[in-house]
């Protein structure tokens, strides 16, 4: 998705008024009911990993895990900073646009405690 102050992938700033971010995008928004079925506490760093069922190993890391209101079982990201997780086939049959709206992640936790951000 996109945030305040961003055009595009033309990103002026790290500040998202609408979602109470500041200082980074590198925020995985969750349902909190999903993050407590995955032991996810608020701040804690995760990877996000495209399970396209092809080989190609597609990562990001370094995210930091919101509570927001999202639907259970569904989660949301920066873009650009999460067109890693697409893949280049994963589009739309007549458009031909990238389908990044539906792309199956895994979420891994890294181990690491609260994200040092501005919050």
């Amino acid at each position: 998705m996109r945030s305040q102050d961003q055009f595009n992938t033309t990103v002026y700033n790290y500040r998202d008024r609408f979602r109470g971010v500041e200082g980074t995008r590198m925020v995985l928004f969750m349902h909190r009911n999903d993050m407590d079925r995955l032991e996810l506490k608020p701040e804690e760093m995760v990877s996000l990993v495209t399970a396209a069922g092809d080989d190609a190993h597609r990562q990001v890391d370094g995210f930091i895990v919101r509570s927001y209101d999202i639907p259970e079982g569904c989660i949301a990201g920066y873009y650009p900073e999460c067109n890693p997780l697409v893949p280049l086939w994963h589009h739309e049959e007549k458009a031909k646009v990238a389908a990044s709206k539906s792309v199956p992640v895994r979420i891994v936790k890294t181990g690491l405690g609260p994200a040092p951000y501005n919050r």
